[in-house]
């Protein structure tokens, strides 16, 4: 079936504007996909497009052109759309897209990757203010439920779009297993010295079975038997390279909050669970609390704009809330409850109300309630999950 993505209307959006649009995301998400799918929509609009995918043998000759040649080969048409797959094989990127941008003539380069790391190394400050970066991520929950699998599937198996297409647990399984093994054990490989790789998979399967877990460099260091600066140089390449990402705490000045810790999250279940090689029902689960949690972090991951961050608060006296979504510096906290029932919130939440008095409210997202309360005169949003949207501030939207 074909799943209708709630970004592709975005994309579409940016079609009419000058920048160079960057789509960048992990592997598998599906950016080649949306760029097949505008090249259907530029064709039903009789607009001109030239597509080409740098891993291919045949366009990677083509790109390696004098520029001058390449240059004028491609910029004869106006209002042409130049699409190029895995753009950082390209090493004169930064130098072409500037200039067709400057050449004015209405033609638009999209361009796709899967490392911020190889971005920032192809695109220099010359493109500052002529590109934008559009990240992609793997299918969010109203992508989701177009399939018909219900969110217990969604948490356990993810949202990579491959999985659309399959019904069996088994070949699921090996789907997930076959992206742990090419993308993110091979790939990313390639970005760390060969003599400590066995380091760097002690790492990934540390961090998996520690999801969503308040973690120091430290801690991990001691763990794994290499320094903190090499830690600390593994978890950038891995965040770069959207396989994990990391989550800082949140601090006003107050001294007993933990300032360093932090907490990391798979940026797919289905690919975390492959590294624990475990894809047990989600009701005969151990971790499904954990599961629900990283699910929210992934929906609120895509809804951040330029004035939000995302953080999580927990003091030294063990008091934690799960995510702080913070808005215009306006602080929200929000705690995740697999299952929720009766009309109470934690002590922790309550605390953090009354100490962030310009917090607007409190909430408790979960898969059962949906209703209002008043404690301590302050306003708690009691919501299921698939109303995350109602929660966040209207200005987000």
């Amino acid at each position: 079936m074909k799943v209708e993505r709630s970004i592709f209307s975005d994309l579409c959006n940016e079609l009419s504007k000058p920048d160079v649009l960057i789509l960048l995301g992990a592997r598998q998400v599906g950016k080649s996909t949306l760029m097949s799918d505008l090249m259907v929509w530029l064709k039903k609009k009789q607009r001109k497009y030239r597509a080409f995918n740098l891993e291919l043998p045949q366009d990677l000759l083509f790109f390696s052109k004098p520029e001058e040649e390449l240059f004028e080969e491609l910029t004869k048409q106006e209002n042409l759309v130049i699409f190029i797959d895995e753009f950082h094989y390209f090493k004169n990127a930064s130098k072409f897209f500037k200039a067709v941008y400057d050449l004015n003539k209405g033609i638009k380069i999209i361009a796709s990757g899967s490392s911020s790391l190889e971005m920032h190394k192809h695109l220099k400050e010359s493109l500052v203010g002529r590109r934008k970066v559009f990240k992609v991520y793997p299918l969010d929950w109203l992508d989701w439920s177009q399939t018909g699998k219900d969110l217990n599937h969604f948490t356990v198996f993810g949202g990579l779009p491959g999985l659309v297409r399959i019904e069996s647990r088994d070949e699921a399984i090996e789907y997930l297993s076959q992206i742990v093994q090419t993308y993110i054990l091979k790939d990313i490989k390639g970005l760390i010295k060969e003599e400590n790789i066995r380091a760097f998979n002690h790492l990934l399967f540390y961090l998996s079975a520690n999801q969503g877990q308040v973690c120091s460099t430290s801690n991990m260091a001691r763990e794994i038997g290499m320094t903190n600066r090499t830690i600390e140089n593994y978890l950038e390449v891995l965040e770069q390279t959207f396989v994990v990402y990391g989550l800082h705490s949140f601090s006003k000045n107050l001294s007993n909050e933990l300032k360093k810790s932090r907490k990391y999250y798979f940026y797919d279940n289905g690919v975390r669970n492959s590294l624990m090689k475990n894809f047990s029902k989600l009701v005969n689960r151990k971790d499904k609390g954990l599961l629900f949690e990283s699910l929210v972090f992934l929906e609120l991951k895509k809804r951040l704009k330029a004035n939000v961050e995302l953080r999580f608060w927990r003091t030294k006296l063990g008091e934690e809330i799960d995510f702080i979504w913070i808005e215009d510096q306006t602080p929200i906290p929000l705690e995740v409850k697999a299952t929720y029932s009766g009309n109470k919130a934690s002590k922790s939440l309550l605390k953090f109300l009354k100490a962030y008095p310009n917090s607007p409210y409190g909430v408790v997202l979960n898969t059962e309630v949906s209703k209002d309360l008043e404690l301590n005169g302050r306003l708690i949003k009691i919501r299921r999950f698939n109303e995350i949207d109602s929660i966040l501030p209207h200005s987000h939207f």
